[in-house]
């Protein structure tokens, strides 16, 4: 049975009532013998949560004998660094969640889509403070996903970047030091948490550039990493059931994660 956690059971670190947003929460799709755990994150250029990139996937997750969870998070006007305190958040829950569903631990991966890549790529490889919050039994579980995949991703904020993703996210005036401390590929170390990318090189809205400078960034730093452009496919595709080729992704990306333990 899926089940809704709020982050937060009490004060929301950052949170408006004023703003009309829903307090941010996790919903779970746990799956029998599953050994890992995949935090889903919709993309919709941090200004909204695109539904099929959410509930559908981590179904398909499921299918494929791997637990879920689709995070509800905060966008604008909430700037960074409220939606990666989020999906930190959301990490430490299902770390600590794993001894009561069966899954390892160390086994909590995440998956996004356009924003939502971003958001999963700056959680992974980013260097972001958590939330100021009391200490809990969560604080102490590490924030960082143990591996990312990341579905047509917004990675840079620069010239390739998608503009309302960065409007949503820094502001319409933001400064370059901003942009350039948002932008992932220039924060990727060595020992990293490994990727899976896919993306499609005629993608109109967010450039094939940005899994492409996050595949040279990966390689820079010996980081292993999974690779996969497909030669058409409009934006947001999700699944892509219909999409010649590119519906493969889902089981490429599952076979990837169980090579990894999962």
């Amino acid at each position: 049975m899926n089940r809704q956690i709020p982050l937060w059971p009490d004060t929301v670190p950052g949170f408006d009532e004023a703003i009309g947003q829903s307090r941010p929460s996790v919903t779970l799709f746990p799956a029998e013998h599953a050994r890992g755990m995949v935090l889903v994150l919709p993309g919709g250029g941090y200004d909204h949560k695109a539904a099929h990139e959410g509930v559908p996937i981590a179904e398909r997750l499921n299918r494929g004998g791997i637990a879920a969870a689709v995070l509800d998070y905060r966008v604008a006007p909430y700037r960074a660094p409220v939606p990666q305190w989020d999906a930190m958040r959301a990490v430490q829950w299902l770390r600590h969640l794993a001894p009561e569903y069966g899954y390892q631990p160390d086994h909590v991966a995440i998956l996004g889509f356009s924003a939502g890549g971003h958001l999963a790529a700056s959680v992974t490889y980013l260097d972001v403070d958590p939330a100021p919050t009391a200490q809990d039994a969560l604080s102490a579980l590490d924030p960082r996903p143990d591996a990312a995949v990341l579905c047509y991703p917004v990675i840079t904020l620069g010239e390739y970047t998608h503009q309302g993703t960065r409007n949503s996210l820094l502001g319409p005036s933001a400064p370059q030091e901003a942009i350039a401390r948002w932008s992932v590929e220039g924060h990727v170390s060595a020992g990293a948490p490994p990727a899976f990318l896919w993306h499609t090189s005629d993608d109109g809205a967010v450039p094939v550039q940005n899994s492409l400078f996050m595949a040279a960034a990966l390689a820079a730093r010996s980081v292993p990493f999974s690779l996969h452009i497909w030669p058409h496919g409009h934006h947001g595709l999700g699944l892509a059931e219909e999409a010649a080729g590119v519906s493969r992704w889902p089981d490429l990306a599952v076979e990837w994660l169980h090579t990894l333990g999962y």
